[in-house]
């Protein structure tokens, strides 16, 4: 499987792999790569079906996995700091679940550990209602125009909006909803109090889609977790607020030895 990624900072150093989330792909980790390259090799992964990365069958959260130890074996690193944003923090929940030998440290930023209702209602109707406006002929454009402003909190940095509205135009169709069917799939709920590794949850005060007190209820269910919130941000923070993210990110690191 080819995964294709963007990359700043020291070949061989310490390796932060950043995943993000649905509506974008590597580039919406534009401030993390310039802003902590000079201490860490910080590699943005285009998840498989983003940015030119092969999605072959269905996008599963075991697929996502794979693809993720594959980019590791071919970066050459035996471990990481994984930092994950809202579907790529399932991802590396999901990577640290099944390969914990390899993961160093986790920073999980608007995510949740599972996904709707034990009936699968909810994930029914919120895969329908995402799925809807592309079925009745809008394009990735057209979501994006609307999603962008409701994904972010009154405090974003004014170049937020528009590059979040970029990067989701940009979103192949065929893997916006190959994600979305993935989301719904997601829970890891059981498998929390296993993790063993430093960790770190960011959460938005107003983001919507991973509520802050759903982050926090997470955080005193992993062994060690810290936790941080962002004032006034939702759902997008590493692009909201990048130099409070960042500098939340580096001081954590910081404290994990290499």
């Amino acid at each position: 499987m080819t995964v294709t990624y963007l990359r700043r900072g020291p070949t061989g150093g310490r390796t932060l792999v950043l995943m993000h989330g649905i509506g974008g792909g590597a580039e919406t980790f534009a401030p993390q790569l310039e802003g902590l390259s000079d201490s860490f090799d910080v590699v943005a992964w285009n998840m498989p079906g983003y940015g030119g990365s092969r999605l072959e069958g269905a996008m599963t959260f075991a697929g996502l996995a794979d693809a993720l130890a594959g980019l590791l074996d071919a970066l050459g690193a035996d471990k990481a700091d994984l930092l994950g944003h809202s579907i790529g923090g399932m991802v590396a929940q999901e990577f640290v679940a099944t390969r914990p030998d390899r993961v160093r440290s986790l920073v999980l930023s608007g995510t949740t550990a599972a996904f709707g209702s034990k009936d699968g209602s909810f994930q029914e109707k919120f895969v329908n209602d995402r799925l809807a406006p592309l079925d009745a002929g809008k394009t990735m454009a057209d979501l994006a125009e609307v999603a962008a402003a409701r994904l972010v909190g009154p405090a974003a940095d004014p170049a937020a909006g528009p590059a979040i509205q970029a990067a989701m135009a940009a979103v192949p169709p065929d893997a916006y909803r190959a994600a979305i069917r993935c989301l719904a799939s997601f829970d890891r709920f059981a498998d929390m109090a296993a993790i063993a590794v430093p960790t770190l949850l960011i959460a938005g005060e107003v983001d919507k889609n991973a509520p802050a007190r759903t982050m926090e209820s997470m955080s005193r269910k992993i062994a060690g977790a810290g936790y941080a919130c962002l004032p006034d941000t939702g759902h997008m923070a590493p692009l909201e607020q990048p130099a409070a993210f960042n500098a939340l990110v580096r001081e954590f690191l910081a404290g994990v030895p290499a």
